[in-house]
């Protein structure tokens, strides 16, 4: 009897399960999204001296109808330290991401920020790359 109630509860549940109305997100339409462009999605910094923090400003202009919003942009690690436009930007308008590598430890790299915004391609990854040369060790008694 047991095995009976607990088969006719869970059919029943699978039932109105099935029936449930699904909500839909609420989308715009694409002919209303905005869309960015950046300038250029990566930049080689070439040879850079250790310990000295090299930035670069990756500029963008918001190419669609309606307001561009970045709502986030991470780095792929510590070492690099996104900032970017926080206020909307409107259609032809211009905007920036500036990413800051601390090249704190020498040799080749490559490093990505990850933009995300409103636009119709709500992600884009941009590039940071180059090499990290040691610094020069003088010898103490030459001076």
């Amino acid at each position: 009897m047991k095995k009976l109630i607990l088969l006719a509860s869970i059919t029943f549940g699978m039932f109105f399960a099935s029936n449930a109305q699904t909500v839909q997100p609420e989308t715009t339409p694409a002919e209303n999204q905005t869309e960015i462009k950046f300038e250029k999605e990566t930049h080689d910094f070439g040879a850079i001296p250790q310990g000295i923090p090299a930035s670069y400003t990756f500029n963008f202009k918001n190419t669609g109808k309606t307001p561009l919003i970045i709502t986030n942009a991470s780095a792929s690690c510590g070492c690099t330290t996104p900032e970017w436009t926080k206020e909307p930007i409107k259609p032809g308008k211009t905007g920036y991401v500036k990413a800051t590598f601390n090249a704190a430890a020498p040799g080749q790299f490559t490093k990505s920020v990850t933009v995300m915004s409103n636009a119709k391609t709500s992600t884009i990854i941009l590039y940071l790359k180059g090499e990290v040369k040691p610094k020069e060790t003088v010898p103490a008694d030459v001076k």
